[in-house]
């Protein structure tokens, strides 16, 4: 994710955390030194916040670990300020995989909740009040309260919570239809969430934001599903674009000005001797007529490195990458050379085309 810096790895994992969250701690100081708080319990309370986020990411590792036994890659852990987000590269379609892999994380979150219990227990004899206060009161009952609080907001029913997982698999387990499951899953995670907002309109904002969050969560899901599963066992020449235009590096922007008023291309495959050297991108080429001109060079503008894709890959997976990696535009290859390009924008024609003609 951009904008973040790398803590360190956990079994080839790497943690990040995004600058965003240096808001939330410099929020809690704000906030300490407007009410005049102690410096003591100022700094207990960032510590606090930090302890919480450890919580986080071996809640996060949960999933990443499990994952990983099931040959499935994570490609980082990143926190955030409203939790962690560990990004896997697939979510796997074997309902008892994605059920082990969703309650990992929360099965984490009950051991350092218990953990601290039977500290607490066997030091203090008590384990104190159950009112919920994090950044007031005793440091270990609070970070024991909040494990469990956190256990319990994730086995919501819903997507996007690790709950609304675990239901999907339940019912793609005993259904043996996993877009039907999917479905299913997020009807009821969108009722929960018209719940919440019902009774978020009686003063509490943060339930309708928990609401809107639910919902939105449960429609991408669906969504997605519905996608990969249009897509499966399509292969990536079946929706590339082969009527393509490509510029060579010695190429100047004053061609690729032409060939973007001539046609409707707008991303350009920069080809030599055949094979992907880089692509241009209409942004690349707006900014660089900016500050050099007409005659700049393609090959000074281009993105080079870009990624290619092989023309007998799946369609569902680049179609994910595609999502992923936030650029819309993919050159295709076979056997290294240059045959086409692939578009969300095509991807998203042949699947009107296929459900028109179903």
């Amino acid at each position: 994710m951009k904008w973040s810096w790398k803590l360190g790895e956990v079994a080839g994992i790497g943690i990040f955390v995004h600058w965003t969250f240096l808001i939330l701690i410099g929020w809690i100081a704000m906030a300490d030194f407007v009410n005049r708080r102690p410096l003591g319990e100022a700094i207990e309370g960032i510590a606090f916040v930090l302890a919480l986020f450890g919580c986080v990411v071996l809640h996060e590792l949960g999933h990443a670990l499990t994952a990983k036994r099931f040959g499935v890659r994570t490609q980082d852990i990143t926190l955030l300020p409203i939790g962690g987000l560990a990004r896997l590269e697939r979510i796997p379609e074997n309902p008892v995989q994605e059920f082990w892999i969703a309650v990992a994380g929360p099965a984490v979150n009950v051991a350092i909740a218990a953990a601290l219990a039977a500290f607490l227990l066997a030091v203090r004899g008590t384990l104190g009040s159950w009112q919920l206060a994090p950044l007031e009161g005793d440091f270990l009952p609070q970070l024991m309260k909040v494990n469990v609080w956190l256990v319990l907001f994730n086995m919501i029913p819903a997507f996007p919570m690790d709950g609304g997982r675990v239901l999907r698999a339940v019912l793609a387990h005993f259904s043996g239809d996993y877009v039907r499951a999917t479905q299913n899953a997020a009807a009821v995670g969108q009722a929960l969430a018209i719940m919440f907002g019902f009774f978020g309109l009686f003063g509490n904002p943060l339930l309708m934001l928990i609401a809107l969050f639910v919902y939105l969560g449960a429609q991408e899901e669906a969504n997605m599903v519905m996608i990969r599963s249009a897509l499966k066992g399509i292969p990536v020449r079946t929706a590339m674009m082969t009527r393509v235009r490509a510029l060579s590096p010695d190429d100047t922007l004053e061609t690729a000005i032409q060939e973007l008023l001539a046609g409707s291309q707008q991303d350009f495959p920069v080809v030599e001797d055949g094979r992907v050297a880089g692509i241009l991108m209409r942004a690349d080429v707006m900014q660089a007529l900016a500050e050099e001109g007409r005659e700049q060079r393609v090959g000074d503008v281009m993105q080079p490195g870009c990624a290619t894709v092989e023309d007998t890959e799946m369609l569902a997976g680049t179609f994910q990458r595609m999502r992923e990696s936030a650029c819309s535009t993919l050159p295709v290859v076979h056997d290294g050379q240059f045959v086409g390009m692939v578009t969300l924008e095509n991807v998203g024609e042949l699947m009107m085309i296929n459900s028109a003609l179903r």
